[in-house]
Parts: C-alpha cells; structure tokens; sequence
C-alpha cells in the first residue's frame, strides 16, 4: 500500500511538473518586443517597388525602385521626412551605390552614374559606364552595383527562364549568369560564373558574398563567398568560359561529362526533368567538388521554406545597432517577407556557420536594407511578379531596436571537434540547459540537380551524448554523434529557459552548415552531463510511461463524469481549422509565397482550388507530386513539397475546402 500510494504521489508531482511547464510554454518573448517595425511615411504618388537603398554620407537615404525613379528622403528616420524625385525615366533598377558624390545605378542593359552638376537637387547628367546585351527575355535582370575594396564595381546578371522547360536557366547572351567586374572607365571583367538568380550581393569586410534562390542545381537558398574564377554551381553561364577574357576553363561539356547524363539527358538530348523525390539517387554539390575545383559551396544554407525562398540583400550589423549581434549579418527574403540572421565563422580556412530566423512580418517582400545613422534598419519591399507572404505589393520599413531589452536567442553556434557550441545572450537555467530533453538535433542536405530545388534528403536523426555549461551559464557544449561534413545541421533548445525569469527562446532553432569538422580537444563524458528527464519517467504497470501520456491521463475525465458521457455520446464533428491556425503552416511551407486566399497570384487562389472539391488526401497527394496539367494557363509549375507533412497538410486541405461555401 505504502508503495503504491509513493507511486500515485510520484506521478501526481510529475503531472504538476508537466502542467507547470507546460503554462510555461506561454512565457516566451514575441520578435516586437524588441525590433518594431515601422512604416516609414510615403508622400502621395510614388509606388515604391524598392530595388536598391543605400545610406548617404549626410544621413539622407536613396531610393531606388524597380519603375525607373531614384529619390533622396531627407530626415528619413523622423517621422517628417521630406522626399525629392532625384532621376527618372530608367529601368528597372534593382540596385543603387554611391560613390565620390555621384549614384550609381544597374538597370536593366547597363551601369549608369547620375550626376547632380548643378548642384539643384536633381540628376541632370545620365552617363553609361558600362552596357551588356539583352535577349529580350523578362528574367534577365541585373542587381548591383556594389563598390569594391579598390573602388571598381560589381554586379550579377540573372540567366533567362523557359525555352522548353520554365525551371532550365538559359544564358542567351553573354555575361548571363556572371558576376561582372566594371571599372570607372568602363572596362568589364568576367569575375565568377555560376549563378543563377543572384538578387542579394554585398562586399562585407573586403569580401564580396551574394545570396541565391532555390532553383535549377540549387537545392536551397543560401549565401556564398564569391572570388575571382569561382564556379558557383549553375552551368548555364559556361557557354562563355571559352572568351579569352574568362578566369574559368571550366567548360560546359566537361561539366556535363561528369554529370550522370541518363537521368538529364534524353536520346533526342534534349534536357529533361528528374522527378523531384526524396528517395531517388542523387549527387550533392559536395560530391561533384572533387570533380569540379572551382566549384564554390554555400557558406551558409538557409533552408528553403524555413528561412526563405527567394534570398535577397545580406548586410553587416554595425557596432551601433541590434543590440548583442553586431558584427553578424542578416539577410532578407522577398518571398517570405522575413529577415533571418547568420553567425559565420571560419574553420580550416573555410567559412561556415548558423542561419536563424530574425524578424518576420513585414508589409511586402524585403529584397534591400539599408543602416540608418540612428542604428534603425531601412527595409525596402517589393513583390510584383515574384510574390510575398506580406500583403502589400511594395514598402518601405524601419526596422527599429528596444535596446531597454536583451532578447533571448542564441546568439552564436560553432563547431566543436565532436559537436558543438551554443552561446545564448542571456545566462541560462541550469537545470534546463543541463537537461539532454532540452535538446534535439538532425542533419539533411539537398540535391544537386538539374530540376527546381530539392527536397531535404538524407535525413537522420542526431544522438545527443552530453552537454556542459558553462559556469556562467552562457554557453552549452554538445556532444553529438556522427556529426556530417558539408550537411545542415538543425540544432533545437526548445526547451532551455532563460535564468532570471525562465522565459524559452525566441528563435529556439539553428541551421549550421558543417564544411569542416574542426580538429582540436574533444570533451571527456565524465564532464558533461548526461541526464534526460525524458527518460525518467516512472513505470507504472499498465499507466502511461511518456510525459504526454501522464497529461493525457491526469487531464482525462473520469469515464462515470458528466462530460465524459457526454463526448462518449456525441457525434463526431469534423471542425475545419480557422486561417489563422493554418496561418503559420502557410508561411512556413512557403505557400503564400506564390497563394492568396482570394485571387491568383504565382499559383491558383485557395478559393479556386476549394472549388474542385479535392478530398484532404487527395490534396496532400498533389502537394507531395503536383500536376501542373491541372491547371493550364499557369507559366510557373508548382515544385514538388515533400516536406509537408501529412498531418499538416491535412489541416491545410481542411481550411481549403472550408472556403468552398
């Protein structure tokens, strides 16, 4: 009896535990509780569709949009700034710099500097620096420029889409699919080949880095370090590395020489499309390295559908600004309308490091950002033709720091000879962070291949041996089993709290992209701690042996109660979830990227969709293996998402068909 009644005691502290943490669960800070996003105010008549921003030397911000219109906002960080048109009649200019009191501009065709001679306030001189040949195809933008250490300028051309296949890169004219390098006095030098839709370029301490889109032979979006005769993994530009003025020999048909031809060629040679599956045979960009050894890898992966689906602009957080992550960089994401965040380090010689999710909920898609003088961040918007998770088509933001507050995120992630290092920005609980439940891990990586994107592949499920913390309490130290070269690696703390008042992380994942295991001391087990209180639930004979199962049970009502009889009796009802439940799978599977509720955008409405009155298995069907011939007249096929899960996508065909009324 004695013995029983200690385990009916045991198990009703355990069940308190649990109802406590889980009332915990609640206690987390939200993204506006330290970076507001505020509208900056916009004079009647101008759309701005923001392809570049930069901070002028005397604090004014120049606009550039994607129409063809340049302005300088005076006092942009008030909230009475005055706008003046400063050039007009351009072309698409998706990028703006300013150098030696002149602004430099990429349009569509060519590298132009405005001068204001007069001194008027108003570009009256238009000089060409530099001109590139145009096919005519809608893709073919041009981003940049970006000023060099040496005072030279770069800017990357996006290949053409569609000759046969819409997801097939095509460089139909010269320098599609290059990064350029434009002197002053108009000379261009082929710097790098290899991208493919390259919107986000920067030279960050020296050292040019762009970002890139999923697409074809890119499994995920990500952010490169770009040096003079870089591959950076597309083809479609190596029709011109035989121009005697190329850094790259790599040719196209020694490229497709060592590429399984088979499954991309077929006896027509015509290219076609592999099935985009999960458990097919695959090469990574890892495995065509040793073949390839110009082929530059992402320094940093940003998982496609998590952190973004079309990266834009990366930018270096200043001394001044954002509190505990100065010196990181934050990159924006026009799809998803979020900015995420990147901890870079170098081991062997190589940079690599973690991706976190930063701020989201932003009117428009953030394709530029711009440092204010105050430590505000500018974010300029945009999503004609592309598509956001915001509402808006065009914006321009202010990305504004409560620096009365320190978020509780981690900070940084880095690699250990045998697993890794979190440092949190605030000290953290012992008893959590000592906890091996506090922790979870697992590692994929993505396709290299000719068709759109790829899904995670190869995906397992990581051991966590030990932890240490240290004695302040700032940093945990993981012992993890078989850790991969050259794979993400997704770190969650969901469960380590805050010391002083037990709050849970903000952000409670990181993606770190492992190049190089580094060499040095490993950890011995008998200094870390191996305690999981997963583990130690107690074993009742015939009771429920997991902490879910103990709230189930203790939760439960009694069979001979009121409301238990009463949901024994009643119907089963199948309630559809509301738009707000379904809301955070939308964005994350990156749904409302190229879906609105309502009207077309990329992909049909979800009232369309509602309309043919799929079951709920038949549209997590299409969603794992789309068919585009079901909806002719649409120029861009839906890639194939098998990393929804049927569960979510069960919940989200539910909400679909609840529209169909």
């Amino acid at each position: 009896m004695m013995k029983y009644t200690f385990k009916t005691l045991a198990m009703l502290a355990l069940s308190f535990s649990v109802s406590m943490a889980v009332g915990q669960e609640k206690e987390t800070s939200k993204e506006e509780d330290y970076y507001r996003v505020v509208k900056v105010k916009v004079p009647e008549g101008p759309i701005l569709e923001v392809g570049g921003l930069i901070t002028l030397p005397n604090g004014d911000l120049g606009v550039s949009t994607r129409r063809g219109e340049v302005y300088i906002v005076e006092n942009p960080t008030t909230s009475r700034p005055y706008w003046r048109k400063f050039a007009t009649g351009l072309h698409e200019i998706l990028g703006l710099a300013y150098k030696d009191g002149a602004l430099y501009v990429a349009q569509r065709g060519e590298l132009t500097k405005l001068i204001d001679k007069n001194m008027d306030g108003k570009a009256d001189v238009y000089e060409t620096i530099y001109a590139w040949p145009l096919s005519g195809h809608y893709h073919e933008y041009s981003f940049g420029p970006k000023i060099a250490p040496d005072g030279t300028f770069f800017v990357t051309a996006n290949v053409a889409f569609g000759n046969e296949e819409w997801w097939r890169a095509e460089s139909r004219v010269p320098m599609r699919g290059w990064v350029m390098n434009i002197s002053e006095d108009g000379k261009m030098k082929p710097w790098a080949a290899g991208v493919r839709s390259p919107a986000g370029l920067n030279v960050i301490d020296g050292q040019l880095f762009y970002t890139e889109n999923q697409g074809d032979w890119v499994g995920s979006g990500g952010i490169w370090k770009v040096n003079e005769g870089d591959f950076l993994g597309n083809p479609a530009s190596l029709v011109w590395t035989t121009r005697s003025d190329s850094p790259l020999k790599l040719t196209s048909e020694y490229f497709y020489s060592k590429i399984d031809e088979r499954r991309i060629r077929n006896e027509q040679g015509r290219s076609i499309k592999p099935e985009n599956r999960v458990n097919e045979e695959f090469k990574t960009l890892f495995d065509m390295k040793k073949e390839f050894r110009d082929l530059r890898l992402p320094a940093v992966w940003l998982p496609y559908g998590i952190l973004g689906i079309s990266s834009s602009e990366p930018v270096k957080i200043p001394e001044n600004a954002f509190g505990p992550f100065a010196g990181q960089l934050l990159v924006g994401d026009q799809g998803m309308s979020i900015i995420s965040r990147v901890f870079m380090e170098k081991v062997n010689g190589e940079e690599q490091g973690a991706s976190f999710l930063f701020r989201s909920g932003f009117r428009s898609g953030v394709l530029r950002m711009a440092w204010g003088t105050d430590g505000s961040l500018f974010v300029g918007e945009t999503n004609r033709g592309w598509g956001s998770a915001g509402d808006a088509n065009e914006g321009l933001e202010r990305l504004v720091y409560n620096s009365a507050k320190t978020p509780f995120e981690m900070k940084a992630v880095r690699a250990m000879p045998d697993g890794f290092e979190i440092e949190f920005t605030q000290p953290v609980d012992l008893k959590s962070a000592n906890d091996l439940a506090s922790y979870s891990m697992e590692s994929y990586i993505y396709k290299y291949q000719p068709v759109y994107g790829s899904p995670p592949v190869n995906k397992e499920t990581l051991k966590i041996k030990g932890v240490k913390v240290s004695a302040d309490g700032t940093r945990a130290r993981l012992i993890v089993d078989n850790l991969r070269q050259y794979y993400i690696h997704t770190i969650n703390v969901d469960g380590v709290r805050e010391k002083s008042n037990g709050t849970l992380l903000i952000h409670p994942t990181a993606y770190y992209t492992l190049n190089n295991i580094p060499a040095g001391e490993k950890l011995s087990m008998t200094e870390v701690s191996t305690k999981n209180s997963a583990d130690a639930v107690p074993a009742v004979k015939g009771g429920p042996k997991t902490t879910a199962d103990i709230k189930a049970k203790v939760t439960a009502p009694s069979k001979n109660a009121p409301e238990a009889k009463a949901v024994a009796t009643a119907p089963k009802v199948a309630i559809a979830p509301t738009y707000a439940q379904v809301k955070g799978m939308l964005t994350s599977y990156t749904c409302l990227a190229c879906h609105n509720t309502t009207k077309k955008q990329i992909g049909p409405a979800f009232t369309e969709i509602a309309k043919r009155k799929y079951t709920g298995e038949k549209i997590v069907s299409l969603i794992h293996n789309p068919k585009p011939e079901n909806w002719p007249g649409y120029s861009t096929e839906m890639p194939p998402m098998p990393q929804v899960t049927k569960a979510d996508g069960l919940k989200i065909a539910a909400w679909i068909n609840s529209l169909n009324k």
